[in-house]
């Protein structure tokens, strides 16, 4: 490519007075670089310590580490046009670590990247591609900043637009050394201009949304491992996230990592109809109150940044989380600031206080009596688990009480039954404590989970199956806190294994199954529910479908709770689904259902069928 850099090496020398202007003019953004990292550093290390939290295996955060951070596979997967051309600019800058740290020395006579030489020669030219495609890249990323201007980035700053013209100003000049003679005026004056433009880019990274440039490696290794996973409490005196002497190191970090780019906005069922929660306020917020307060301040965290009805909009569904390029675990953090208000008394709820006390009195989140889970088990012959059966049937809240749980269970034992296997439902069950846990009631919680474990421990349970995600993952991750859960599975594992001992429905249908996000996001279980419902009929998809599944609005305890304000998170996904065509909505999850009963109930005689994929599956089924 023409004569090799000399900008950025020898074999141009410099004088003494030129060395001494370097070094004057660097230690200004050197200086403005450390003045703003520095507190920013001292803020993440004087938080609280983790609790819980392991570095070890290794193994796992390095993978992630490659496949995220060096790959950016996550950054191109979630919007791949964007995502790539943020991808090529990383890729550049990675290329250009060489390259830098070769242009500072060479004013020393220090250079160490030979232009004459062939290993020199070679990279030199190796990072002349990133350059090309780096400019190209940031041009692009401008045009859809400034001009295309998706509303998820928010409003435009200055700041995007002085970064880009630094990047490009960067790449320009790299590129235009390739075309000059070496010793020329022309190349001194490119890389003078290199230098400066590099000089003016170092102070700006920690004081813009680009710190997450050397933040985010960081934050993405240091992950809890587990997705959306609630970190333990560390003891009695830790009621959550209550005011900023309870921020941990994690959370911190992910604070000053957000890169704002929208993404768990863009997805959020609760910001998408009309709500006042924004994931991405809540980690600025964290932010923010950070910036003003510190790490050791006994202000609360809900009040200035962050309002504490927007916590309680959540439905947990791991949207954000999922969606986030740099690591940041919005579940965990939200579900903190619940804990903070919940165990400290601040929230005051109506519905959630009856949610409560109903599961303090009772044993059901539905508030109903234990005598008509009885009368269900009896009226439909359910054997009682004795501990010789494989299979322990989790009934749960909903299959227990909700009508259309019910229905699901009765499908679900009919399949069981005709494929021999053999099965049981304990003599009495308590709700496992998904809804408080993840609205944070952490006493009334850990009262029902130590119930639960007890209670299969007395019955000698090997192995649960169930019809609820949520009761899966709370109890397969939740429990692990207070003892050790036996193996659980979903019922939609357990019949996609045994689709080939199942007759399809003679009545063929178009169906459109909907991921449950505690199935799908939670669990990675996203083919077996619909191979199991293809025994029923043809499937097509709803445009969001499978990782980027919508929603249903019931998670995170909020079907207890209710929605105040816009539109209802599941009416919203209901017409999605029915826009399909399809005549048959299948589902894998009863709260899925019972949302969706009530958003088509509205639609009246035009409304698409909901079945489970038990039903569905026991369609084939003799009578």
């Amino acid at each position: 490519m023409g004569n090799i850099l000399p900008i950025l090496a020898e074999p141009q020398s410099f004088s003494a007075t030129e060395r001494l202007l370097f070094l004057a003019l660097a230690a200004a953004p050197v200086y403005g670089f450390c003045r703003r990292l520095w507190p920013i550093v001292s803020k993440i290390l004087h938080s609280k310590k983790d609790p819980g939290f392991h570095l070890f295996p290794i193994g796992r955060r390095v993978r992630d580490f490659v496949w995220e951070v060096m790959f950016q596979a996550k950054v191109i997967r979630e919007r791949p046009l964007a995502g790539f051309a943020h991808a090529l600019v990383f890729w550049a800058f990675c290329a250009f670590a060489l390259v830098t740290l070769n242009h500072c020395a060479t004013i020393f006579g220090l250079g160490f990247l030979n232009p004459l030489g062939r290993v020199g020669r070679f990279y030199f030219d190796f990072a002349a591609v990133f350059a090309v495609a780096c400019a190209a890249a940031i041009c692009g990323l401008f045009v859809r900043r400034f001009v295309v201007q998706p509303k998820w980035l928010g409003p435009v700053s200055w700041e995007s637009g002085l970064i880009a013209l630094l990047i490009f100003a960067l790449m320009a000049t790299y590129l235009a050394a390739f075309f000059v003679p070496e010793a020329s005026a022309a190349a001194r004056a490119l890389w003078w201009a290199h230098t400066i433009t590099l000089l003016a880019f170092l102070p700006v990274i920690p004081h813009t949304k680009h710190l997450h440039l050397l933040l985010s490696p960081f934050t993405i290794f240091l992950s809890r491992g587990g997705f959306a996973e609630i970190p333990p409490l560390a003891d009695d005196e830790d009621f959550g996230l209550v005011a900023g002497k309870d921020l941990t190191q994690l959370v911190s970090l992910q604070a000053y990592s957000c890169v704002e780019c929208g993404r768990c906005m863009e997805h959020c069922p609760a910001n998408n109809t009309g709500k006042l929660l924004n994931p991405k306020e809540i980690v600025l917020g964290l932010r923010g109150y950070l910036n003003e307060y510190g790490p050791a301040s006994e202000e609360p965290l809900l009040g200035k940044y962050s309002a504490q009805e927007a916590v309680f909009e959540c439905t947990t569904c791991g949207a954000c989380e999922f969606q986030c390029p740099v690591g940041i675990e919005h579940v965990p953090i939200i579900v903190g600031l619940r804990r903070g208000a919940v165990n400290t008394g601040a929230w005051e709820d109506d519905q959630g206080a009856k949610l409560f006390l109903a599961l303090e009195r009772g044993s059901n989140s539905l508030g109903m009596s234990a005598a008509e889970r009885d009368k269900f088990v009896e009226k439909n012959a359910l054997p009682i688990f004795d501990g010789t059966q494989e299979y322990c049937l989790w009934l749960g809240c909903m299959g227990a009480y909700d009508p259309r749980g019910r229905e699901i269970v009765v499908a679900l034992v009919k399949v069981m039954r005709h494929l021999g296997a053999s099965f049981g439902v304990l003599r009495k069950e308590k709700c496992t404590g998904d809804p408080v846990r993840r609205l944070g009631n952490d006493l009334l919680f850990q009262q029902l989970a130590e119930s639960g474990l007890d209670a299969l421990a007395q019955n000698r349970v090997k192995k649960i199956i169930t019809i609820c995600p949520h009761c899966v993952r709370t109890i397969q991750e939740d429990w692990k806190a207070y003892g050790t859960p036996p193996e659980v599975e979903h019922h939609s594992e357990f019949l996609a294994r045994y689709t080939g001992q199942l007759p399809p429905a003679q009545d063929k249908e178009k169906i459109v199954f909907h991921d449950p996000c505690y199935l799908g996001r939670y669990r990675g279980v996203y083919e077996e529910p619909r191979r199991v419902a293809a025994l029923a009929g043809e499937l097509v998809e709803a445009p969001r479908s499978h990782e980027r599944s919508f929603c249903c609005g019931a998670g995170g305890g909020l079907v207890f709770l209710g929605e105040e304000k816009g539109q209802r998170v599941s009416h919203v996904r209901a017409e999605e689904l029915a826009a399909t065509g399809a005549s048959v909505v299948g589902t894998a999850c009863p709260f899925c259902n019972t949302m969706f009963q009530d958003a088509f109930a509205s639609k009246g005689e035009g409304a698409p069928e909901l079945m489970d994929i038990a039903q569905l599956a026991a369609r084939g089924l003799p009578e």
